[in-house]
């Protein structure tokens, strides 16, 4: 079956530092809430004063052949913030089948640090640049 949505609204608060909410209701009565994953991007100023996105690198994990998966998992969540079980595994896996996974696009000062605490538990990451 198929459920009509009767509203949908977007409210961002400050560009700087909130995160958009949905609000959705169901035709059947129903409220489903729901507030994205992805923070807000993050702005630097320039020599002029002016606010100017930050560039973004991509925090990748490299399969490897000494860390067992739990392990992995485990190091993910607890390394980067706002990563969940379920998120940490799927990166997991898919570092295990392909070879990498990109595991968060974030400013590269945090990038930078996300990188060298998993590489400070043992595991094999690197940043790059875009996303």
């Amino acid at each position: 079956t198929t459920t009509q949505l009767k509203a949908a609204t977007v409210t961002v608060a400050d560009p700087l530092t909130s995160r958009p909410s949905v609000s959705l209701s169901a035709a059947g009565g129903g409220v489903a809430d729901a507030t994205t994953t992805k923070p807000s991007p993050v702005y630097e100023k320039s020599s002029e004063g002016l606010l100017r996105k930050q560039p973004i690198f991509k925090v990748l994990l490299h399969n490897d052949n000494h860390n067992r998966r739990e392990y992995v998992v485990n190091v993910l969540v607890s390394s980067i913030e706002g990563l969940s079980k379920d998120e940490a595994t799927e990166c997991m896996r898919e570092a295990h089948d392909t070879g990498v996974s990109m595991v968060v696009a974030c400013p590269m000062e945090e990038a930078e640090k996300y990188c060298e605490k998993l590489r400070l538990n043992g595991l094999c990451s690197t940043i790059e640049p875009g996303c």
